[in-house]
């Protein structure tokens, strides 16, 4: 262990903790510089390839001991790690799937000093009585239950909390890790045949930047009030209030909310409350955060999902604790989500690949027909199938697909946004535990109330940019007269004088025509806002769209003169 036991981490020990690393990853990549790029140049293909999928699996199996010996960032790795599919091989990713941030509890002793540093007080005089024994022991932090004292409770409004204390020295642990992952990320970023498909130091970034975030206990109680804002009008959704009296940036003191786990059916049932119904509330509250708040919790695993009993008009309420991971959705992404979630309701193979695309996944290179085959041939066998269905799907058929998707997503030159992955994961966890709760559970149709709203939003915004786009066209239009009389004038001006009559009638009857495709684009222009306005306002629509007869009148009509006898 880089740890002492009070936590606490020497020079001596932070220099071995990241040499480590460092060289565990350095050995990591030497092996495959050798397999990888010496034996094929030698003409040993075959053999370079023989053994890949076992030197994977060991690597990841090594990195898996090293990171529970070790604690502190390097478990969060093994998880981050565990979700990239993009990148990864299963044999990396399947072997750190099952890594949990447990660890031995620290003893209370330094737990105590830490909560009292950071809290400028005894904890006999912070709280009315507080528990030694933890509830919760991770890499990064231990839980406490405790009790307010009376002044504090009462201001606060609740008496009964979990007080989460850093563990000491976790924020000189996270700097070291951190300072190891970016040296080898620089060593990777050097490889040209790596930096062509991953930008590795891009990816250590984003990890760095949530990691920070998670040890800022300041900024999860900001989420968690943020949260239970998003769901204020929402009686069953249930979120822990912040004691911010004994709240720090190392010491995190939320309401007591423990109650059924949602993983618990018999105790659900016990009290009167219908499993699929909290599935249903689960997955609603889900896609909610995703498209309309824009914010949401990025690790809703059944231990951080209670069933919480009411005596008030609601007999139950879901409660969301742990918000140290949370995603947010910036208006790119959540445009190029509304683009995804109509395309997977439609199953739409097109529509998602260039939703995919608008997001950032794919870079340019990218062969997106190979993708777009794959997207067809999972539509056409399991879209719309329910969770719980695809337990009658035969299991050699499933591993086939998932062995030849994941070769697909692999060969593809992608990088999911951190943002995008945490969608997936949330996804993922949601999924499972809804499944649990009820085995018939339908993802896509919990999804599609949330998609024909989006859907109806689409056709109104497709409306309105078109609209946008036609008049926008229309003042370009409208110039286009005056542009020409100003060529004329600028040839009438110049030394060289033309004079022809058919470049004359060219001229006019070019002018005509510019006039009657103005027109046009007017007609087009009110017709689309009147339909765009009349569902909100009904008597501007009507006029807009009635007085759209005039333009095209004029459309049709305008430059139509009877020809002269004669003519030639």
């Amino acid at each position: 262990m880089a740890e002492t036991p009070t936590g606490v981490l020497t020079p001596r020990l932070a220099r071995a903790r990241y040499r480590r690393i460092v060289i565990f990853a350095l050995r990591f990549m030497v092996v495959e510089w050798w397999y990888g790029m010496v034996l094929p140049r030698l003409g040993l293909i075959r053999v370079s390839r023989r053994g890949r999928t076992e030197r994977f699996r060991r690597f990841a199996a090594r990195f898996h001991d090293l990171a529970i010996e070790l604690g502190g960032l390097m478990i969060k790795v093994g998880q981050f790690m565990s979700s990239r599919l993009d990148i990864l091989p299963p044999e990396v990713t399947d072997e750190l799937a099952g890594l949990q941030d447990e660890v031995p509890a620290l003893a209370f002793p330094a737990i105590r000093e830490m909560a009292e540093a950071e809290l400028g007080m005894p904890l006999e005089m912070a709280f009315a009585s507080f528990d030694a024994e933890p509830i919760a022991a991770a890499s990064l932090g231990q839980a406490h239950r405790a009790r307010l004292t009376g002044v504090v409770a009462a201001d606060a409004g609740f008496a009964d909390v979990v007080v989460k204390v850093q563990r000491p020295g976790i924020r000189d642990i996270v700097e070291v890790d951190l300072a190891a992952l970016r040296k080898i990320a620089g060593w990777v970023a050097r490889v040209k045949s790596i930096a062509a498909r991953v930008d590795v130091p891009g990816l250590v970034e984003e990890f760095a930047t949530t990691s920070l975030q998670e040890i800022d206990y300041l900024h999860e109680a900001a989420s968690a009030e943020r949260f239970a804002e998003d769901f204020e009008e929402n009686p069953r959704i249930g979120v822990p209030r912040v004691a911010w009296e004994r709240t720090t940036r190392q010491v995190l003191v939320l309401e007591d909310v423990t109650a059924i786990k949602v993983g618990d059916l018999d105790a659900i049932r016990a009290a009167g409350i219908d499993p699929a119904a909290v599935a249903d509330e689960l997955a609603s509250s889900t896609f909610a955060q995703f498209f309309e708040h824009g914010f949401f919790h990025a690790d809703p695993h059944p231990g951080n999902l209670f069933v919480t009993p009411s005596t008030g008009d609601d007999d139950w309420r879901l409660t969301y604790v742990d918000f140290g991971m949370m995603g947010e959705i910036p208006d790119t992404l959540r445009e190029g989500l509304r683009d995804l979630i109509v395309a997977v309701v439609a199953r739409d193979p097109k529509g998602f690949v260039d939703g995919i695309s608008a997001i950032g996944v794919l870079l340019p290179s990218a062969d997106t027909a190979t993708l777009e085959r794959a997207m067809r041939e999972l539509f056409d066998r399991f879209g719309g199938m329910a969770v719980g269905d695809l337990g009658s799907v035969d299991h050699s058929e499933m591993v086939d697909f998932a062995d030849r998707f994941g070769d697909t997503l692999r060969d593809l030159p992608v990088q999911l946004p951190e943002d995008f992955l945490l969608i997936v994961r949330g996804v993922s966890l949601v999924s499972g535990v809804c499944s649990a709760l009820n085995p018939e559970f339908n993802m896509w149709e919990a999804v599609e109330p949330f998609a024909a709203t989006l859907m109806r939003e689409e056709g109104t915004r497709t409306l309105q940019d078109l609209g946008g786009k036609l008049l926008a066209s229309a003042g370009t239009i409208v110039r286009l007269p005056q542009r020409i009389d100003d060529v004329t004038s600028q040839l009438e001006q110049g030394r060289l004088t033309v004079k022809t009559p058919a470049i004359d009638r060219q001229l006019r009857a070019l002018q005509r025509t510019a006039t009657r495709v103005v027109s046009a684009v007017i007609f087009a222009g009110l017709l689309i806002g009147g339909a765009v306005l009349h569902a909100t306002e009904p008597t501007v629509g009507v006029a807009l769209m009635g007085g759209s007869a005039l333009p095209l009148l004029h459309a049709l009509l305008a430059g139509r003169r009877p020809r002269r006898h004669g003519a030639r």
